[in-house]
Order: C-alpha cells, then sequence, then structure tokens
C-alpha cells in the first residue's frame, strides 16, 4: 500500500468518526491530511460531496498551491483549501479539520468583540496539551470574510504553532495537529468545551 492510500485510510476514519457526530451538516466541513512534505501533497475533501457517505471520490490529491495535483481530475477541492494549504506551507501539521457546529457557531457569535474565547480549569483542557493546574487556553475568532484569499490571509496570522485552532465567525472551527490522531483528539476537546461552557452559562443565568 502506497502513502497516498495509508493517508487516504487514515482520513477516511477521521470522516466516518465524526460523521457519526454529525458534524457535516450540508456537505458542510473539509478534511485534509499530509501525503509527503517535497513536494508538499494533501489529500483533501472534494467540494460538494456529502461526507457522511463514503465513496472513492470523498478526496482528492492536492499540491502546494491547493490545485489538484493530478492533470484531468474533475473533482475540485473544497472551496476553503487554501486555509489548509497555509496550514501544511507554515507548520509541521500533518492534519487539518473544518467542521461546522451549532456550539462552535454561537460561541464564535457570543465571543466575536473580544476576537477570542477563553477557557480555564476546565479537565478537558489537557487533551489540547495544557497539564499545569488551572490551565487556560485561549481559541482566537477572526471574521467570516467572503473573499477566500483574505479569509486564508486573516487565518494565516496565527499559524504560529504545529497544532491549533482558530473560530471563524458564524462558520466553524478549524484545527491542525501533527497527527490525524491529535487533530481529532483536539476538536473533540473544543467541542466539549465549547458545549460545556453553553450549559454552564445556561445554567448559571437560571440559578443567578
Amino acid at each position: 500500500m502506497d502513502q497516498v492510500q495509508k493517508r487516504w485510510q487514515e482520513l477516511a476514519e477521521v470522516k466516518r468518526e465524526l460523521a457519526e457526530r454529525d458534524w457535516f451538516p450540508a456537505t458542510s466541513g473539509n478534511l485534509s491530511i499530509k501525503v509527503s512534505d517535497e513536494p508538499l501533497r494533501f489529500l483533501i475533501t472534494a467540494s460538494g460531496k456529502d461526507k457522511r457517505k463514503e465513496t472513492d471520490e470523498d478526496f482528492l490529491l492536492a499540491n502546494e498551491e491547493g490545485k489538484p495535483a493530478v492533470s484531468g481530475h474533475t473533482l475540485k477541492p473544497s472551496a476553503e483549501t487554501l486555509l489548509h494549504t497555509h496550514v501544511y506551507n507554515k507548520t509541521n501539521a500533518g492534519c487539518c479539520l473544518h467542521v461546522h457546529t451549532i456550539d462552535n457557531n454561537v460561541i464564535s457569535e457570543i465571543y466575536r468583540e473580544q476576537k477570542e474565547v477563553s477557557f480555564k480549569g476546565q479537565e478537558i483542557i489537557k487533551a489540547l496539551g495544557y497539564w499545569e493546574e488551572n490551565a487556560e487556553v485561549n481559541v482566537p475568532i477572526i471574521e467570516n470574510t467572503a473573499h477566500i484569499p483574505d479569509l486564508a490571509a486573516d487565518f494565516a496570522a496565527h499559524l504560529s504553532k504545529d497544532a491549533g485552532a482558530v473560530l471563524i465567525r458564524s462558520h466553524g472551527i478549524t484545527v491542525w495537529g501533527k497527527t490525524a490522531f491529535e487533530a481529532k483528539r483536539m476538536l473533540e476537546a473544543y467541542e466539549f468545551l465549547f458545549s460545556w461552557h453553553l450549559k454552564l452559562k445556561i445554567f448559571q443565568a437560571q440559578y443567578a
């Protein structure tokens, strides 16, 4: 089995698990995994596909510019492929995941003026690599600019580490990690934090 097939299977497994959580409403979301560094090649979800289904057209191979790496391909990469391209060009990440959920959209609206949301002291933060007591994690929030190159530039400004996350207001979260396992673990942890935080705010409002 060659490297493309191995990474295909790895990304397909991640897609399957996220689909089971219903994190791909209305064909939204995009996923990618790096295949090689020299030259840069990565598999990314094809545009407009129902990610709850599994077919042999789920992913296509893209190059360092985010364009199909195989000529004559009829599939189109996700509209937000440029964000993934920045991840692989600017970090040592090996996987990038983007999903739209109600929780991450609501969180991005609540904290849009602060341009970030912070969480502190929650046990699940350890899954993000913060092990100190009462650790705090911050997630930047950027505007949902319609022009993808501008959106990608805003996103790229937050690519300072090999693993991280950015919220796009009323759009979704993008996480990246060194491996598919790390990226999925981080995505699950952030979505847990969003859900926990919103439920806690409702509880506090009811019993204040």
